[in-house]
C-alpha cells in the first residue's frame, strides 16, 4: 500500500489560513491598515467599491518597502515584527504572524506599489491566487499602496456566503473605528464607492470620538485616568442617562489593541450597578497599557483575544477607576447638606394678618360615582381609520351574566338606596373593569376575573399590526408639521439604508439628505402625537440590533418586535374605561393573544373556587 499523506502546495495551504484570516471583505481590511500603522504612516486613505467585494484599496506614508521585501511579504509566516520566540512576549506592533498577505494573496487579485524615501524608484508586484504575475520598478510616492481586487474569485462558495453591501459595509464601518479610535494621531479618510465617508484629521482620542460619532458625544463623555504598577487606564465613559439598549458603543483596547473580553466588560458595568438601569449599556473606550510580558495575545488568528496573568486586579482596578469618575464629575447621586438655602428662607417673613389664605372652590353637586361621559380614547389605541376588529374565537363568552335569583329582587346599598337586580343600568355595567397600579387591567368573568398587564397586552397587539403592514407593506403614515433631521455614525447609517424599504412599509417617511444623514417627513399613523420622531427612530435601531444579535430573529421580525416594544403602553400609565375595553377587544382579536413577546404569558385567570378556597385555609 502506497503512502497517502502528503505536503499540501502552498496555494492550498494559504486558502485554508485564508478562513481564519479573512472571513469578509472587513477582515482584509482590518489586516491592511494594521500593517500601514505598524509602517510608521501618520496618514491612510482607503477606498472600498461594492463593499470590498471588487475593491480595496489602502494607500500609506509610511516606510515602504525594498524589492526584496515586497516579494517577501507574499511568503507564509515572513513577518519583520519578530526574530525570535521570545518577541512573542514583548510585541507592541500590529501584526506579527505573518500570515494575513499570504492568506489575502491566496483568494484575491493583489497589486502592491511601495517605494521607500531613500529609493528614486518603488516596485510593482501583481498576484493573483498566490501566483506572482510580475513584478516590476515603478514610479511611486514613497510608503505603498495595496489593491485588492476581486475577494474570493477563486473560492465562489466563499464569495456566495458574503452579505449584501449594506451589511458588509457596516462590517468595515466597525472594522475601521476600532484601528481610527486606538490612533487618534494618524488622519484617515475612507470613501465608499465615490462618496466620502470619513474625513478624520489627527487630533486628541475626545476629537476623534466627536469626529467618529457625532457633535453630541461632547457632552456624553467622562474622563476616566488611573496609573497603577499594573495597569494604566485612561479613556472615557459615557454618562448613565445616555446609556443605549445595545452594547454598541463599548470598545477595550489593550496597548492600543482592540480586543473582545467579557469579563471586562462586567467590570465596567458593575461600576455603574446603581445609577444604570440592568437592561441599559454605558458607552465606555477604554485604554489598557500593560506590559506585554504579563499578557498573550497569541491566542486567535484576528488577535482580538487575550490571556492576563493577573485578571483579577485588572477587574478591580477597571471597576473602581470607573466608579471614581462617576462620582467625581458628580453623576453618581450625592447628598449636599450645604446648600446656601435653608429652611428658614423658605419660611415667609409677613405679618399674620398680611398673610391672604388661598380660596377654594369646589362644586356640591359633585358625583364621584357618575361615569364621565364622551371619555376621549388615546390615539395608539386607533385602528388606522378602520373600524375595530370583530373579536374572534368567542372570547366574548366569558363575560355571559349568570342570571340571578327572581326571588331576590332588590338589594341595598349604602345610604338606604335600594337597586333592581333587573335595572338595565346593572345589566349594561357587569361586564366589570379595572386598573390595579397603573400596570393591570382586572375584568371581570362569569368564573371569577383575569389578570392583563397591559403592556404586554399592547406590545402584541402593535407586533401583529406591525408585521401585517411589513408583509402587506401598506402602512399608514401621518405627515410630520415640522420635518426632523437626524445625524447618525456610519455604521447606523448604512444599517438605516438597508433596512429603509420595510421602515417605509411601517408608515416611515425617511429620506436620505447627505452625508451620514436623514429627514423624518412622516410617522407611522398609529403612533401617538406626543412621541419624538428623533428618539422613536434611535430606539428603532438599537432595538432592531439588539433583536439581532440576541435572539436571531430575521429583518422583518425585528423591526415589528422593536417599533412595537418602543411604541406601546407603558406600565404606569392610567387608561380610561373606554381604552381599556378597546384594549382588551384587541387583544383578543389577535392571533396569539396569551403570549408576550419574550415569551411570558399576557393573561392569568383566576376563578372564584380559587378565590374561596383561599378564604377557607
Amino acid at each position: 500500500m502506497s503512502d497517502i499523506i502528503q505536503l499540501l502546495p502552498d496555494s492550498v495551504a494559504n486558502q485554508i489560513a485564508a478562513g481564519e484570516v479573512v472571513q469578509r471583505p472587513a477582515s482584509a481590511l482590518k489586516e491592511l491598515i494594521e500593517n500601514a500603522i505598524d509602517s510608521g504612516a501618520d496618514k491612510i486613505q482607503i477606498i472600498i467599491k461594492d463593499a470590498g467585494k471588487s475593491l480595496i484599496q489602502v494607500i500609506d506614508n509610511g516606510c515602504g518597502m525594498s524589492m526584496t521585501d515586497a516579494r517577501m511579504c507574499f511568503e507564509r509566516h515572513a513577518t519583520s515584527k519578530i526574530r525570535k520566540a521570545e518577541d512573542l512576549f514583548a510585541i507592541r506592533t500590529m501584526g506579527f504572524r505573518g500570515e494575513a498577505m499570504a492568506s489575502i494573496a491566496a483568494i484575491a487579485q493583489v497589486e502592491l506599489k511601495s517605494r521607500r524615501y531613500e529609493d528614486e524608484l518603488g516596485t510593482c508586484i501583481r498576484i493573483e491566487g498566490s501566483e506572482i504575475i510580475s513584478q516590476e520598478p515603478v514610479s511611486a510616492m514613497p510608503g505603498t499602496s495595496i489593491s485588492v481586487k476581486n475577494l474570493f474569485y477563486n473560492t465562489p462558495a466563499r464569495r456566495n456566503f458574503l452579505k449584501g453591501n449594506p451589511v458588509e459595509m457596516r462590517h468595515i464601518n466597525d472594522e475601521f473605528q476600532r484601528v481610527a479610535l486606538a490612533n487618534p494621531e494618524v488622519f484617515f479618510t475612507l470613501h465608499h464607492d465615490g462618496n466620502e465617508v470619513y474625513h478624520l484629521p489627527a487630533g486628541s482620542l475626545k476629537q476623534r470620538l466627536i469626529h467618529l460619532f457625532g457633535n453630541a458625544y461632547n457632552q456624553k463623555l467622562v474622563p476616566v485616568e488611573e496609573t497603577t504598577s499594573i495597569i494604566g487606564l485612561k479613556g472615557y465613559i459615557g454618562k448613565p442617562e445616555f446609556a443605549k439598549k445595545t452594547r454598541g458603543e463599548q470598545f477595550f483596547f489593550v496597548n492600543n489593541r482592540y480586543i473582545r473580553d467579557p469579563y471586562l466588560n462586567h467590570a465596567v458595568l458593575n461600576a455603574y450597578e446603581e445609577v444604570l438601569s440592568p437592561d441599559s449599556f454605558p458607552l465606555y473606550v477604554l485604554f489598557i497599557d500593560i506590559d506585554p510580558s504579563k499578557i498573550d495575545i497569541n491566542v486567535h488568528p484576528t488577535k482580538t483575544e487575550i490571556k492576563y496573568q493577573d485578571e483579577k486586579a485588572i477587574y478591580a482596578i477597571i471597576r473602581s477607576a470607573v466608579k471614581r469618575s462617576l462620582g467625581k464629575y458628580n453623576i453618581s447621586p450625592t447628598l449636599d447638606f450645604n446648600q446656601e438655602t435653608g429652611f428658614s428662607q423658605m419660611i415667609t417673613q409677613k405679618a399674620h394678618e398680611d398673610i391672604i389664605p388661598p380660596q377654594i372652590a369646589f362644586n356640591p353637586d359633585f358625583n364621584p360615582f357618575t361615569a364621565a361621559k364622551n371619555e376621549r380614547e388615546l390615539p395608539f389605541l386607533r385602528n388606522s381609520g378602520e373600524e375595530r376588529k370583530s373579536v374572534t374565537k368567542n372570547w366574548g363568552s366569558l363575560y355571559e351574566i349568570v342570571q340571578p335569583d327572581p326571588k331576590q329582587k332588590t338589594f341595598e346599598l349604602p345610604g338606604n338606596r335600594n337597586i333592581e337586580i333587573g335595572d338595565q343600568n346593572i345589566q349594561a355595567t357587569s361586564k366589570q373593569i379595572f386598573q390595579l397600579h397603573n400596570r393591570f387591567i382586572i375584568s371581570q368573568i362569569k368564573s371569577g376575573f383575569m389578570l392583563i398587564d397591559q403592556q404586554s397586552a399592547h406590545e402584541r397587539i402593535l407586533y401583529e399590526r406591525f408585521a401585517q403592514q411589513l408583509e402587506s407593506r401598506q402602512g399608514a403614515s401621518q405627515q410630520s408639521l415640522f420635518p426632523q433631521t437626524v445625524t447618525l455614525n456610519g455604521s447606523d447609517f448604512e444599517l438605516v439604508k438597508d433596512l429603509l424599504p420595510d421602515i417605509q412599509s411601517l408608515g416611515f417617511q425617511i429620506r436620505e439628505f447627505g452625508k451620514n444623514t436623514l429627514i423624518i417627513e412622516g410617522i407611522p399613523a398609529d403612533i401617538g402625537p406626543n412621541i419624538s420622531e428623533l428618539a422613536m427612530l434611535e430606539h428603532l435601531i438599537e432595538g432592531f440590533k439588539n433583536n439581532q444579535s440576541a435572539l436571531k430573529l430575521n429583518k422583518r421580525d425585528s423591526l415589528a418586535r422593536a417599533l412595537a416594544r418602543n411604541t406601546s403602553i407603558k406600565s404606569g400609565v392610567a387608561l380610561s374605561s373606554d381604552e381599556m375595553n378597546t384594549l382588551i377587544d384587541e387583544l383578543f382579536a389577535c392571533e396569539m393573544p396569551n403570549i408576550s413577546l419574550s415569551g411570558r404569558p399576557i393573561i392569568s385567570t383566576f376563578t372564584l373556587e380559587e378565590l374561596i378556597q383561599r378564604f377557607e385555609k
